[in-house]
Order: structure tokens, then C-alpha cells, then sequence
């Protein structure tokens, strides 16, 4: 069985010890990804509303600068996805529908 790769023609780098475009741009999408994570974390620790709302400001910056560079590198085709089979899909939405009706927030 194959897997579905979905992705952009991809937009070649200078191969070598020095970093390329390709390079930069997965250390910031890495890094982006990696300070959202850490500013739910904040959110959800803030002391006080007004601090709560300038971790959410700086999250949602973050966020809209993580998906930028994402969409930049899918449309160099720096970053491929793969097509998920449905059963597989519906396996996971079965999941976490019952984990969400275990956590009594579901009907």
C-alpha cells in the first residue's frame, strides 16, 4: 500500500555546510511552533486577566507568523503531507469524540 504524499514542486536549495533558505525557514517554523506551545502554557498560567490577555496578543502573532512560514515552505514544497486513508480518519474522530464524551462535554 502507498502512501499519498501531497506537497508543491519542490524549490531547490544549495546543498553544503552553509545554510539555505529551506534551512531558515525550518529553524523559524520550528521555532514558531515551539513558542505557541509555551504561550498556551503562559496563558494558562496568568496571574491575572490583563496578563492573560497580553499572552494571548503575543500567542495569536505567533500563531498567524507560524502559519505563514508554513504555507511559505508547503508552496515550495519544503513540506509535504501525506493523505490519510479514511478509515484512519474516522478511527481518530471516533476516538477523541469518546474522549470528549468521557470528559462530560459531549452529548
Amino acid at each position: 500500500m502507498s502512501t499519498a504524499k501531497i506537497s508543491n514542486p519542490k524549490t531547490e536549495v544549495p546543498t553544503g555546510i552553509e545554510l539555505n533558505d529551506k534551512d531558515y525557514a525550518t529553524c523559524l517554523l520550528t521555532s514558531l511552533k515551539d513558542m505557541e506551545k509555551n504561550y498556551v502554557i503562559a496563558m494558562s498560567e496568568a496571574s491575572n486577566e490583563k496578563l492573560y490577555e497580553k499572552y494571548e496578543k503575543a500567542f495569536l502573532n505567533i500563531a498567524g507568523l507560524q502559519r505563514t512560514t508554513y504555507e511559505v515552505m508547503f508552496k515550495k514544497g519544503w513540506y509535504c503531507l501525506e493523505k490519510a486513508q479514511q478509515q484512519k480518519i474516522t478511527e481518530k474522530l471516533n476516538t477523541l469524540t469518546t474522549e470528549y464524551k468521557d470528559l462530560g462535554l459531549g452529548k
